[in-house]
C-alpha cells in the first residue's frame, strides 16, 4: 500500500479510544499464476476463515452490499459495544471474496456503490469508524 493509506488509517485508528480501537489485519493476495479465479477465492476464503476470530461478528464489505450511515454505523458500534461483540470487517481482494465468506458474514454493507481501491477502503473505513465513535460521544469531529 502507498505511504499514505497507512499515514491515513494510522490517523484514526490511534484517535479510537482503547476500548474500541481498531486493529487490521492484512492478508497478502493468493498468487494468482495459473489458477482459475474461483481457486484464488477459494484458497483465500481459507486465510481469511483462519483470521478471523471465533467470537467475532463477520461483516462483509462489497459494492453490492446494504448502504450504510454515519449514524446505523454508530448505532451499531453502541450495540457491539453494549454487547461486548468483536466486529470484524472483511475485505476481498481484487477478484472480491468467495461465496463461502460473504455467506458467513451477518451482514454485506457498502461504503459507496462505486468500486473503490482496497488502499481507499482502508482509510474511509477508520474515518467512518472514528466519525461513528465521536457521534456516540457527542464529540463534534461530526456536523450535520
Amino acid at each position: 500500500m502507498p505511504a499514505w493509506v497507512q499515514t491515513g488509517f494510522e490517523e484514526y485508528a490511534k484517535r479510537m479510544p482503547p476500548e474500541a480501537r481498531i486493529e487490521l489485519v492484512e492478508l497478502k493476495p493468493e498468487d494468482r499464476v495459473g489458477k482459475s479465479i474461483e481457486n484464488v477465492l477459494k484458497s483465500e476464503a481459507v486465510r481469511i476463515n483462519a483470521a478471523v476470530p471465533a467470537h467475532a461478528e463477520r461483516l462483509v464489505l462489497d459494492e453490492r452490499g446494504q448502504p450504510i450511515s454515519t449514524r446505523e454505523l454508530a448505532q451499531m458500534l453502541t450495540n457491539w459495544m453494549r454487547e461486548g461483540i468483536s466486529p470484524c470487517f472483511i475485505v476481498g481482494s481484487a477478484d472480491g471474496l468467495a461465496p463461502s465468506i460473504k455467506q458467513s458474514a451477518s451482514k454485506q454493507f457498502s461504503l459507496s456503490s462505486c468500486t473503490l481501491p482496497h488502499g481507499l477502503v482502508r482509510v474511509m473505513l477508520a474515518e467512518q469508524l472514528y466519525r461513528a465513535w465521536s457521534l456516540t460521544q457527542n464529540h463534534p469531529y461530526h456536523r450535520e
